[in-house]
């Protein structure tokens, strides 16, 4: 099973780091981020976990919630907790879900059936207040994830759920969004009363109108 966009994110009872959980339960009417890692005590997923755990209050400000997910039992996520906290000198404080037995990794799509059977894929699942998957990402082994690009994601999926915009590559959370070419040129000044700058007559762009 491969999880699109705009599938509603499967939801699941597991045993995590922080108690019991009920994914959609636990996640609530906020956003929510999953983010999977093949096992335990490996060392590109040791400070991943680490980066996360420092980015938490950005996420935390932005009504995300945070679990990670590795295909361990509990007793084993307790440990590498230790190893995290002491190496990447933090103190995880998020949900990591024990999936010995594959079942969340297997309704997420998480196996990965060019490596073997039983090895999970490092996945990123943004999921909205709808429950929905609004951005999926998979990185190889060998190369560590950029938190901040999820959190920039973040960014971006919450201003285009509220407004008519798109960002533009390499956007940023303050910079100069683009307008939808659903809104027609007469309505703009009503939408976006900060102006607009007409480049072409499909791009338009104007400040960020959340801010």
């Amino acid at each position: 099973m491969s999880l699109r966009l705009g599938d509603v994110a499967p939801d699941f009872t597991a045993e995590t780091t922080a108690g019991t959980i009920k994914f959609h339960e636990w996640l609530g009417n906020g956003w929510g981020i999953l983010f999977s890692h093949p096992a335990d005590f490996t060392p590109v997923c040791t400070t991943e976990l680490g980066a996360m755990s420092k980015l938490i209050p950005e996420f935390t400000k932005r009504n995300v919630k945070v679990a990670a997910l590795s295909a361990d039992p509990l007793d084993s996520h307790k440990k590498w907790v230790n190893d995290i906290n002491e190496t990447q000198n933090t103190t995880v404080n998020y949900p990591i879900i024990a999936d010995p037995e594959f079942k969340v990794a297997n309704m997420y799509g998480m196996v990965h059936p060019n490596v073997t059977d039983k090895f999970t894929v490092r996945s990123v699942f943004v999921i909205g207040p709808d429950k929905k998957v609004k951005l999926t990402i998979t990185y190889p082994a060998s190369t560590g994830r950029n938190f901040d690009e999820i959190l920039r994601v973040i960014d971006s999926l919450q201003l285009t759920a509220n407004y008519s915009v798109a960002t533009p590559a390499n956007w940023k959370n303050g910079e100069d969004v683009i307008i939808t070419t659903a809104v027609k040129d007469e309505d703009i000044p009503a939408k976006f009363p900060k102006g607009h700058k007409k480049i072409k007559p499909y791009l338009r762009t104007t400040p960020q109108p959340n801010l």
